[in-house]
């Protein structure tokens, strides 16, 4: 569509502009200690931005470093089926949050997209995909979430894909709201399924800590994902360690 690669160039500029403004005020960060993290969750399914990814549970291990609000890190997904491991993957991700005092933020993030098993070297350009984008969060009164994301190289269709996210609470469960957007590509369409601009992830999720004993607790999650334009429903389930 003839309309598609101005919004693209229009989000690159705010990303950018985004970039500049909060550059000018790295003393602002949100942490003034190195912190160093690492987990694994454990998935009945991936299901990323309303696409089942394998087609099986997965295991998702995770480490970051953040530092001034900077941080660095990497994420995977192994497949428990032998046969849907040509869909693992392995994330690395850079961003910068700058938080505000009434909780307000706005973070942006490039992330390096890379599937080990796809017979393609690591060393390969084309076995990476880079995607940039920004996120902002409301204040604490309305902490509405508005994110936005564009593929900026091994990606012949650039596709974007846009968020909101609304979390809430009932009692001990928290709460969030998902619906989600792709741009749509009529040079990739199967990357998210859609070669024109459709909603793809319509979703709520509710999580909760089990306590196992009294300093010791499991967070559990479950998720009901609707995918409109593929007409496809998952009721996911997974645990945090």
């Amino acid at each position: 569509m003839r309309g598609q690669p101005l919004l693209r160039r229009l989000f690159c500029l705010v990303v950018l502009m985004s970039v500049l403004i909060v550059g000018t005020d790295a003393g602002a960060a949100a942490s003034e200690a190195l912190a160093v993290d690492a987990g694994v969750d454990l998935y009945s399914r991936y299901v990323w931005r309303g696409v089942d990814i394998g087609n099986s549970p997965s295991i998702q291990p995770a480490l970051s470093a953040t530092l001034h609000g900077v941080q660095l890190g990497a994420w995977g997904a192994y497949s428990v089926s032998s046969e849907s491991s040509v869909n693992d993957e392995i994330d690395f991700w850079l961003s910068y949050t700058r938080q505000f005092e009434n909780d307000a933020a706005i973070a942006l993030v490039v992330t390096d997209y890379c599937f080990p098993n796809s017979n393609v070297k690591f060393s390969s350009s084309d076995a990476h995909t880079l995607e940039t984008g920004v996120s902002i969060t409301g204040p604490k009164g309305f902490p509405l979430v508005m994110a936005g994301y564009v593929n900026v190289s091994n990606d012949d269709g650039n596709n974007t894909y846009f968020q909101l996210d609304y979390p809430a609470s009932v009692g001990d469960v928290d709460l969030r709201f998902s619906f989600g957007v792709a741009g749509g590509s009529d040079q990739n369409p199967d990357y998210y399924g859609t070669g024109n601009t459709n909603v793809v992830n319509v979703g709520i999720s509710a999580s909760r800590d089990i306590e196992v004993t009294d300093r010791f607790s499991v967070p559990l999650t479950g998720s009901l994902i609707y995918n409109p334009r593929a007409e496809l429903a998952y009721l996911v389930v997974g645990l945090s360690f």
